[in-house]
């Protein structure tokens, strides 16, 4: 049971019907939910709560309780994204989605009931959740629940469906999730400064969603889903992505520079050899199937596993890059 729960945060598996029955409900759960991709999330979290801790400002039981409302938002999103898509037959007959891992619906796995108390449950944990702390921390966090509940609702339909959704996460993953935890953990306290800083990892899992959509940009183009790689072309969109970690190193040096940052956030740039890495993979074209050498078992994943894992390995050199800072900061 615990194996497949940390198996469900790792990778999206791919399980047959046979395999789905016999899963306690917390693993089906995880995997209906894609769980694995909630460190991003995650990540986003610990950020704002460590933004927060370097301010001299900390709560413990709210930053617990806000990792835990993202997390489980962005699992009622994933849901609602497949509910969405498969009622309006976007995720019919072998659609990207529905090959590179599980889709409830699609294969049958749950029936639609089944399928709503999943989103209903998920959606009432982080609701509640977010009403814990609007009680603990005031009533100027509602914004916070509005604008979640926004993009959490919006995201599929409409704003996916007409080149909005990159800019969404932009703000979500930002803004929102870094801003948003660094404002309740400090007890309802704003500063520019922490949401010019969330940009720096709110472009990473920009760039996964732009390899996603590349990948089955075909697919998405020839059922009217207007992605941005659908509205700019895949080449654009491949040296767009390979743009926005320029962006992140460059927005590092730049509150570096400017002392609005230390010395130890330079630390990202280890990951500059992974970043070459990833220009070799953007900068040529998409292939049809998979390489030579590469895991059959994640394709058709190829862009967004390259970029899932390039800001997988960012996020948490920014951490450790923040923690050095912190201990810097408050010790020394």
């Amino acid at each position: 049971m615990i194996k497949m729960w940390i198996k469900a945060l790792k990778v999206i598996p791919r399980i047959s019907k046979k395999e789905w029955d016999d899963l306690d409900i917390i693993s089906r759960w995880l995997v209906a939910s894609r769980a694995a991709v909630f460190i991003m999330t995650a990540t986003a979290g610990v950020i704002g709560g460590l933004l927060a801790y370097r301010m001299g400002t900390f709560n413990g039981i709210v930053f617990a309780a806000a990792i835990l409302g993202i997390v489980f938002a962005h699992a009622t999103n994933n849901l609602l994204n497949d509910l969405i898509d498969y009622r309006k037959g976007i995720d019919h007959n072998n659609y990207y989605r529905s090959l590179y891992g599980p889709h409830p619906l699609e294969h049958g796995f749950l029936s639609k009931k089944a399928f709503m108390n999943y989103i209903y449950v998920s959606g009432a944990l982080a609701l509640s959740l977010g009403i814990l702390i609007t009680g603990m921390v005031g009533l100027s966090t509602l914004w916070l629940i509005g604008t979640g509940l926004f993009f959490l609702l919006f995201y599929t339909w409409p704003l996916k469906y007409f080149g909005l959704g990159e800019i969404s996460v932009i703000i979500v993953w930002g803004p929102l999730m870094i801003g948003g935890t660094y404002f309740v953990v400090s007890g309802g306290h704003w500063d520019n400064w922490v949401a010019l800083v969330s940009l720096i990892y709110a472009l990473g899992p920009t760039t996964v969603l732009l390899g996603k959509h590349t990948d089955k940009l075909p697919e998405d183009k020839a059922k009217n889903v207007r992605t941005l790689p659908v509205i700019l072309g895949e080449k654009p969109t491949r040296y767009l992505t390979l743009s926005l970690w320029v962006m992140q190193y460059a927005l590092v040096l730049f509150l570096v520079v400017t002392r609005q940052l230390g010395y130890a956030m330079l630390i990202v740039f280890i990951t500059v050899p992974d970043f070459v890495k990833m220009v070799k993979v953007f900068s040529r074209p998409r292939p049809a199937e998979a390489p030579d050498g590469y895991d059959k078992s994640t394709w058709p994943l190829y862009l967004v596993a390259h970029a899932f894992e390039f800001n997988r390995k960012f996020g948490l050199w920014f951490i450790l890059g923040l923690i050095i800072e912190i201990v810097i900061y408050k010790f020394f």
